[in-house]
């Protein structure tokens, strides 16, 4: 939640969310919401969140069908020369690079992506 979008009767309890940092997913402590937020306050905040998520899951989505488009064409010139379609050694980079951003579940994310990627030449 960014700073304009925190409520202000949020009390300074914590609870425990998951923040990604540069090099892993570690916890960070996030203000917890009470009863002291009224049920419409509550709906507003959520209903603002959701859209902020729906807009980011939409530059994802954009993010991914440019990343397919660009990964074809790389297949395209290394077919061009001979080369194998894929690189064995560049996947393990980017399997390597989600980890270490994301912990165990980034590999997940590159491998469907790399799945996404692969045969659409």
């Amino acid at each position: 939640m960014t700073p304009s979008s925190t409520p202000t009767a949020v009390t300074p309890s914590v609870v425990t969310a998951t923040a990604v940092t540069p090099t892993a997913v570690t916890p960070t402590a996030v203000p917890a919401a009470t009863t002291s937020l009224s049920r419409e306050s509550a709906e507003a905040v959520i209903a603002e969140a959701r859209g902020r998520i729906d807009a980011l899951d939409a530059q994802i989505l954009d993010l991914v069908q440019r990343r397919i488009t660009v990964s074809a064409e790389v297949q395209q010139a290394r077919i061009a020369t001979g080369g194998p379609r894929l690189s064995l050694t560049r996947e393990m980079e980017i399997l390597e690079r989600f980890r270490d951003r994301l912990g165990r579940p980034g590999t997940d994310i590159a491998m469907l992506l790399l799945e996404l990627c692969r045969g659409r030449v």
